[in-house]
């Protein structure tokens, strides 16, 4: 019976029955020690079995909270059998955690997603429940799959419950309940089969404060030795009366406990194993079983509850815990269960043990668990004599907890070898590392600049490396003498590199030079792939190549999902998101922020989280949503604030606040590379038209000239475009001003950029009425409404509309925009819609998009009314662009 859980009881039941019913969920108890967590978890997976739910259950272990995926290894060890039925890349990540695959993992990601998919194919079978107990002990692989796929549960008969301490376990976005301490009649009810005197039954209720297991504990102790306790917390009251207990055991029982404590994992023969070398055998546990202490199997030892096992190992003097971890890692087969006991059993450096910790190190970092390989390289640092050798291994745990996504223990470890060593070739080893760390932190003019500083002593390949960083790190910091730097000094190396040359020319505010060589950037096929690819799109963006940028974008995008590289998409959508924005495809971008949004959130990436919002800030902005677009931009960080601030300054020159408008632009627009961003040039025509609006064409003047020189170098036709319509606005009051018009129209009729082109047409209309040129400026005007419409950039519309009204045009102002049968999904199922209609099944879609089958299906499901269809057949014959 348990007392005085209704409300958790009655959360999990919920859960179970949501997840029988189709629809998944996750839930997170959380209490102290004893509070009976455990007890409800038992409760769960009863009542799951007798629904017929298949149950997976994992528990998380103190001592190998740092052995990479150990619990992962737990949990899907029973369910191996089903890898072969997921997308190889996922069931290679899952091998590799297994130990039965050899694919190095590329994402660390990858893992959680090959999780959700291996769960979700289970329940095509029926629904499952999979229960984590002490989940703050889990390795944080394990801790990081789990949570990836309990955050993207949806409609796939999965429910998760995870039990933990108050502490060491975040679990950010899951339901939370917290058991309750039991009150006096509860706790009486469950005293009562202990037989304790009323006066002694009242005391143990007053000092067990309702946690169920202290009032059990404290029953007992109180029933045999009613004066046993003293006045401190009730975790240390019950781990006083464990070691009391095992206090009173024989010796060799004793040190068998300390023996099963240590291992942790309740494997009985390599306990077995270790023990004899001890000279304790089997024999030896049975007075610990006797006591209820530990259960013990043909093949397993198990503590009756966990504090149990801690107060055995607490319990023992140093001498005795190192003496049985060097027992259990000369005993142990598995050379990365023999890593976990090796450092625990050395106290002073020692090359051959450091040596085995480095290995077992790279075997994690291969399976993607970089939190777990970091920590072993620093012990293996620790155990290393040599100062320059420790320095190395402490830089090589800085990159992996940077991989892992720690960046300020990653700029800790790095702290720390640069302490061991004044080596200038060790200090630009570690400089990448370094300069990383202040990039993630906001740092990236001081991150370039270490770059910089450090490069003289990195050979020539790495030297090259650092400078490409520096100088994309000093470009978005808006550092134009670091850019500069950054080229000198790549020169200097024996040669060049096109894109870092074309920075310097742009910084140097000459467009002549830097534009064809950033075009050359776009084309160029370095050797490394990874970084051609980055350099390429990069360029495109600044040359203000839009359709090769597009593709680039997108293919990087497809390269991730086939890939699995879970963490690197959401910087990858988000490219695209911009990308599709200035194509006019706003509900694509949308749907691509969405998902990077919701990934980015998954995976604990929370400043990407905040940068994309300069996406649906800047639709917001056309559209004139002036609420959506200002709260969007409130959490921008620095690195995104030109994205913010345009967004913003395009709402206010909708709304004719242009003196608002033109004073953002100027403050974000300074000299250098800041003012050749794509962000910042394509706010240039704003920062034009809204001066000229005002009357001061001298403030319009520099930037109009800056943009025509850009866009020339360029020779992009939107951009040309728009230089024409600057110019056009500029010197509006000339009567030949009609040829930039002209020429502004045809060259937005080479495609590119459809919310400038309605611009154009806008204020060409514009002109041709004040010009009395009526019938022009209705055909310039009507072309410039639709586009408007089709973007739903309702101020702008509206602004058509009244110059239409004022040019004579009565019949095209009344018509209503038809509706967009798309504008009813939401961004994920128009994705999946897309996909659909595109022939891909099912599982292609899951795959591509990081859900499970049953989630596509659940999306066309409520898709398909909302579009009037009721197939895939009929769904491919809308049009759906």
């Amino acid at each position: 019976m348990l007392y005085g859980r209704s409300t958790e009881l009655a959360a999990l039941e919920d859960l179970i029955a949501t997840a029988r019913g189709g629809r998944s969920g996750a839930l997170v108890l959380r209490g102290e020690a004893g509070i009976g967590k455990t007890a409800l978890l038992d409760r769960a997976a009863e009542s799951a079995s007798a629904s017929g739910m298949r149950v997976l259950r994992v528990t998380g272990i103190e001592p190998e909270a740092d052995l990479a995926f150990g619990g992962l290894v737990q949990l899907l060890w029973p369910v191996q059998d089903r890898l072969d039925a997921l997308p190889e890349p996922q069931a290679e990540a899952l091998r590799a955690v297994l130990g039965t695959g050899r694919t190095r993992t590329q994402d660390r990601f990858l893992t959680g997603l090959a999780v959700l998919t291996l769960l979700a194919d289970l329940a095509e079978q029926g629904p499952v429940l999979c229960l984590v107990d002490d989940a703050q002990w889990l390795d944080q692989a394990t801790a990081e799959a789990l949570l990836f796929a309990a955050r993207r549960l949806a409609a796939e008969q999965v429910a998760m419950v995870f039990a933990t301490r108050e502490e060491g376990f975040a679990a950010p976005g899951l339901t939370e309940v917290r058991p309750s301490r039991l009150d006096a009649g509860d706790a009486a009810r469950l005293l009562a089969d202990v037989g304790l005197p009323p006066a002694l039954r009242d005391q143990v209720i007053a000092e067990s404060v309702g946690n169920p297991l202290a009032l059990i504990e404290f029953g007992v102790a109180r029933r045999d030795d009613p004066g046993r306790f003293t006045p401190v917390t009730v975790a240390d009251r019950v781990l006083s009366s464990y070691r009391a207990q095992i206090a009173t055991l024989p010796e060799k029982t004793r040190l068998a406990l300390l023996v099963a404590a240590a291992e942790g994992r309740g494997d009985l023969p390599l306990q077995m194993k270790a023990a004899r070398t001890l000279g304790i055998g089997l024999e030896d546990l049975e007075d610990a079983e006797r006591a209820g202490l530990i259960h013990v199997t043909e093949s397993t030892v198990a503590f009756r509850h966990p504090l149990i096992g801690t107060a055995a190992y607490q319990g023992a003097v140093l001498a005795r815990r190192i003496a049985v971890h060097q027992a259990l890692a000369d005993a142990a087969e598995d050379p990365d269960c023999r890593a976990r006991h090796l450092p625990l059993a050395t106290t002073s450096p020692d090359d051959a043990v450091a040596a085995e910790l480095v290995a077992a190190a790279d075997r994690a970092a291969d399976r993607s668990a970089y939190a777990a390989a970091a920590l072993l390289q620093q012990q293996a640092a620790r155990l290393t004599p040599d100062r320059r050798a420790q320095a190395h291994r402490l830089g090589d745990a800085a990159a992996l907890a940077l991989n892992a996504g720690h960046a300020g223990q990653a700029g800790d470890l790095a702290g720390q070898a640069e302490r061991l060593t004044d080596d200038p070739e060790d200090l630009a080893r570690l400089a990448p590392v370094r300069a990383a760390v202040m990039f993630e932190l906001g740092e990236q003019r001081e991150a370039a600049r270490l770059l910089l500083e450090r490069v003289r002593s990195a050979g020539p390949g790495p030297g090259r490396d650092m400078l490409r960083t520096g100088a994309t790190y000093a470009w978005l910091a808006g550092d134009a003498d670091t850019v500069r730097d950054a080229a000198r000094r790549l020169r200097a190396l024996g040669g060049t590199d096109p894109m870092v040359e074309g920075m310097a020319h742009l910084a140097d505010d000459d467009c002549a030079r830097g534009l064809p060589l950033l075009a050359r950037a776009v084309t160029a096929d370095p050797a490394d792939e990874g970084m051609a690819r980055a350099r390429a799109l990069h360029s495109a963006i600044l040359v203000g190549d839009d359709a090769t940028a597009m593709e680039l974008a997108a293919a990087e995008v497809a390269r991730c999902r086939a890939q699995g590289l879970i963490g690197a998409l959401p910087q990858a959508l988000h490219l695209l998101a911009e990308r599709q924005v200035l194509a006019g495809a706003h509900r694509d971008a949308e749907a691509s922020v969405a998902e990077a949004v919701e990934i980015a959130r998954d995976t604990g990436l929370r400043q990407r989280v905040a940068w994309l919002g300069g996406v649906p800030a800047r639709i917001a902005a056309i559209e004139g949503d002036e609420q959506r677009c200002r709260s969007l931009t409130q959490d921008v960080p620095d690195v995104g604030r030109v994205a913010g601030e345009s967004a913003l300054s395009l709402l206010e020159l909708a709304q004719g606040d242009y003196e608002a408008a033109l004073a953002r632009l100027e403050a974000v627009a300074g000299p250098g590379p800041r003012r050749h961003t794509a962000m910042t040039l394509a706010a240039v025509a704003d920062q034009v038209e809204a001066a000229v609006r005002l009357g001061d064409h001298k403030r319009a003047e520099g930037p109009m000239r800056a943009f025509e020189a850009w866009a020339q170098a360029g020779g992009q036709p939107w951009a040309r475009a728009v230089a024409h319509r600057c110019r056009a606005l500029v010197d509006s009051g000339e009567e030949d001003r009609e040829e930039d018009y002209v020429q502004a129209v045809r060259l937005h009729g080479l495609g590119g950029r459809p919310f400038e082109r309605a611009r154009t047409e806008l204020v060409y209309g514009e002109w041709l009425r004040r010009a009395r040129r009526r019938s022009e400026a209705r055909a310039s005007l009507r072309s410039a409404l639709e586009i408007f419409e089709r973007l739903r950039a309702a101020p702008w519309a509206e602004r058509a509309r009244a110059e239409l009204r004022a040019a004579g045009d009565a019949t095209t102002v009344a018509k209503a925009t038809a509706e967009n049968v798309l504008d009813r999904l939401t961004p994920q199922e128009l994705q999946v819609v897309r996909l659909a209609a595109g022939g891909n099944s099912s599982r292609e879609i899951a795959a591509q998009l990081f859900l499970s089958r049953r989630t596509v299906e659940h999306h066309l499901y409520k898709a398909y009314p909302k579009l009037g269809v009721g197939s895939r057949r009929e769904l491919a014959r809308l049009n759906l662009t």
